[in-house]
């Protein structure tokens, strides 16, 4: 029988082995109130267009939010269990987030993601930040999905990333016990099926937004983005400046691709930047067969948190923001569906000719755009908790409750206000003993629990 008792530990060291524990054995721990999903307090710069700037500033008419799915804190919540939950994979290894890391900006470190079974997927994972405010609404680098709510669901269904069917997903979440009340307090019923599952997956991915960078500091200082910004180094302000400038005025037109103070595309479709003399993949031909313009481009992703969403492109091919910021200054290739932003008045390929000063700029203004909060706000985080590390003494109050998990009272050290989720045990003398693999309480000591 499963029960809530508070034990003293008083030895000097305890070690329990018995069955492994892992993530797939844990049920989410979420607050009693949901966290604020729904409420952005954006800055006013978001809001409000820039005066006299020949290209939108503001986020204004972007939203790609469909009217049928709007964002609530429960329906985001779901959402992050969906998210971060290991079962909905054909062999319980991978969710959304193995591939979409918090604190990797929401993309993933490998060039190339790696799905249930070892294999790798086709192309890098792409950041998730700001997705709700890419206006034409289109997701994957290839523009293949019509709606994020359409894009949320494939993954699920890719043999290589989790190799499941939508019959088999619908069937693994029902019976999840904790998923009932989640959906009834999404959608005011248990029902689950693969559009609720859809619906809540792409809230909570529209709630990943940024606005709290150093760039946002500087931005609410001033009119417009081009003055220098308060907060700004010397550096960080030209890069800045080369950002915005048109490649007339020096600069490097950048904004008129990402643009907006969200840094996304505004409108205008998938682009190809010159990485290949040929095609070596088609991107959005693909998705647009009967439109030859199509060919090599593809979908332009924001630009926030960018230093933490490396490698980059559509393959990974750069490591750095340098070989990034090289290419656009003498490396764009003269594909027949080159963009034309990024032509000469021939026709033919730019030359920034930025001096290693420039360049070194505008890679320091990019890091600029970083907005930690993301990879920290713990409503983004991973509420499968598999593995917590905390300081204490063994004279601490620890406590086994309802769901088997060790905590400790009151808190201390490390472990601030959050109770540790490894399905441990810390008395034998009870009938059921679901204990982890190692468990080691000593006397001022760290305990990890995995």
């Amino acid at each position: 029988m499963k029960v809530s008792i508070f034990v003293l530990v008083s030895l000097v060291s305890i070690l329990f082995s018995g069955i492994h524990s892992t993530s797939n054995d844990v049920n989410p721990v979420l607050p009693s109130t949901p966290y604020d999903y729904s409420t952005l307090n954006l800055p006013a710069h978001f809001t409000t267009d820039a005066p006299n700037s020949p290209l939108p500033t503001s986020i204004n008419g972007t939203d790609n939010t469909p009217v049928d799915n709007e964002l609530t804190d429960h329906g985001a919540t779901l959402g992050r269990v969906l998210f971060y939950d290991k079962k909905l994979s054909a062999n319980g290894t991978i969710s959304c987030a193995s591939c979409h890391q918090a604190e990797n900006g929401f993309s993933d470190p490998n060039t190339l993601s790696i799905g249930f079974n070892g294999g790798t997927t086709g192309r890098h994972s792409m950041t998730l930040i700001n997705s709700r405010w890419y206006q034409r609404g289109r997701f994957f680098w290839d523009e293949r999905s019509v709606t994020l709510e359409d894009q949320v669901l494939e993954p699920f269904q890719d043999s290589i990333e989790m190799g499941l069917t939508l019959l088999e997903l619908d069937s693994i979440v029902t019976a999840q016990e904790y998923y009932e009340i989640l959906f009834i307090n999404a959608f005011g019923d248990g029902d689950i099926t693969t559009d609720r599952i859809s619906k809540a997956l792409a809230q909570f991915v529209r709630s990943i937004v940024s606005y709290t960078s150093r760039y946002d500091l500087g931005r609410a200082q001033v009119s417009a983005p081009g003055p220098n910004f308060p907060n700004f180094t010397a550096e960080e302000n030209l890069g800045k400046q080369l950002f915005l400038q048109t490649i007339p005025n020096g600069g490097g037109a950048c904004f008129g691709c990402h643009t907006t103070e969200a840094f996304i595309s505004a409108n205008p479709g998938p682009q190809n930047n010159g990485l290949d003399l040929v095609t070596t993949d088609p991107g959005a031909g693909t998705t647009f067969p009967n439109n030859p313009i199509f060919d090599s481009r593809f979908k332009t992703s924001t630009l926030r948190n960018i230093e933490l969403t490396a490698p980059y492109m559509h393959d990974g091919r750069f490591q750095t923001l340098e070989e990034v910021v090289e290419h656009y200054n003498s490396g764009i290739q003269a594909h027949p569906t080159l963009s034309p932003a990024l032509t000469d008045n021939n026709g033919d390929p730019v030359q920034l000719n930025f001096t290693t000063e420039e360049k070194a700029a505008l890679v320091a203004f990019l890091k600029t755009l970083t907005d930690s909060s993301l990879s920290t706000d713990i409503k983004y985080s991973d509420p499968f908790i598999s593995d917590f590390v905390f300081m204490g003494s063994v004279d601490d109050d620890y406590f086994l409750d309802e769901n088997w998990d060790v905590g400790i009272k009151p808190p201390i050290g490390l472990a601030g206000s959050v109770t540790i989720q490894a399905d441990c045990v810390i008395d034998t003398l009870l009938t059921e003993i679901p204990v982890c693999d190692e468990l080691i309480i000593s006397n001022n000591a760290v305990l990890t629990i995995k």
